[in-house]
């Protein structure tokens, strides 16, 4: 018996969601970004508004004073959805699982300078609150955001904010003991270098407008925060006692990188929509801005002594030149 096999080519009869053609302008295959992002929001056939806020429908694009034409061109250039972001978080989850064991297993916290050690304890360990927070308003900023574009990754960078309290949780227990994260607790709720940078984020937690938050949390806060912990502070470290220190914070230092990408592009898009959007973003961020300024400078003094204020400076000066080209009016 003879078989004959032969390949058959199947034209299919559209390449992507009727929605996405739309958007795109022509049925043409698209992105799993793109079809699991946008338009996933449900804009139609509520069935009531929020009891706890009858003023708002339950996705409602006013529960911000900016404006936008398509909430969809906030969109993520790491094209994160979930799939993508978990596969991202997992390879830089096993760098992170290797430098701790690299660090424990040759006993390289226990040789390390004891000065160091103090300032890396008294410094980071306090943050792990700071990294709750931000957790905190990630989730508001998905809760109450608009559009899947946007909503999504505020989500994602919460979560992993989260994940950097608990790597800064194993920090302290490797390079210190269980009683230094109770010490860094009370350091958060009493210590006075610590208290303007706790009321800051007290404040970011009853702030109604989400894309404020958004400038506040992620632009201003982030921004200034981790260049000073992951690159100013991390770097005299270094320099005192070895790369111990730098190895337990990689996560930290390349997220960063990694999202301000990411923040830039939703600024630049939300800045380029109109001169409204562009003059109330720049508002936003040099009141955040300076509000930050004034919370981290005597953090930078604790952990940088004389040299804090020129290395907040520099922090700030980099945030600012990433708002400029963004295309914030810095100073203005």
């Amino acid at each position: 018996m003879q078989i004959d096999l032969r390949t058959v080519s199947i034209t299919p009869l559209r390449q992507t969601y009727n929605h996405i053609a739309e958007r795109l302008g022509t049925d043409k295959p698209a992105s799993r970004y793109l079809e699991g992002t946008m338009d996933v929001q449900p804009t139609h056939n509520f069935h009531y508004r929020p009891t706890w806020d009858p003023e708002h429908e339950l996705f409602d694009p006013s529960r911000t004073r900016l404006v936008m034409k398509d909430w969809y061109a906030l969109k993520d250039p790491r094209q994160f959805y979930y799939g993508t972001y978990t596969q991202a978080r997992a390879r830089m989850q096993e760098v992170a699982e290797a430098d701790f064991a690299f660090v424990e297993e040759r006993g390289l916290a226990d040789r390390f300078d004891d000065t160091a050690r103090r300032t890396a304890l008294d410094f980071y360990l306090p943050l792990r609150h700071v990294a709750w927070g931000a957790n905190m308003n990630g989730a508001y900023q998905c809760a109450y955001g608009y559009g899947t574009a946007i909503t999504q990754p505020c989500l994602y960078a919460g979560m992993d904010q989260l994940g950097i309290a608990q790597y800064l949780t194993r920090l302290g227990l490797l390079l210190g003991s269980q009683g230094e994260l109770e010490a860094g607790k009370q350091a958060w709720l009493e210590a006075p270098a610590w208290q303007s940078l706790r009321r800051l984020v007290e404040d970011t937690w009853v702030m109604k407008d989400w894309f404020e938050l958004y400038v506040a949390q992620n632009v201003a806060l982030d921004g200034i925060l981790f260049g000073l912990a992951y690159k100013e502070v991390d770097q005299v470290i270094s320099e005192q006692a070895g790369p111990t220190v730098s190895m337990l914070t990689r996560f930290q230092a390349e997220w960063s990188q990694e999202a301000n990408k990411w923040v830039d592009a939703v600024i630049k898009a939300a800045a380029a929509e109109s001169a409204e959007n562009k003059a109330l973003l720049s508002g936003w961020y040099a009141h955040w801005r300076a509000r930050v300024q004034e919370a981290l400078a005597p953090v930078a003094e604790l952990a940088l002594g004389a040299d804090g204020a020129a290395a907040l400076e520099r922090t700030v000066a980099a945030v600012d030149a990433r708002m400029n080209k963004a295309g914030l009016a810095i100073g203005a």
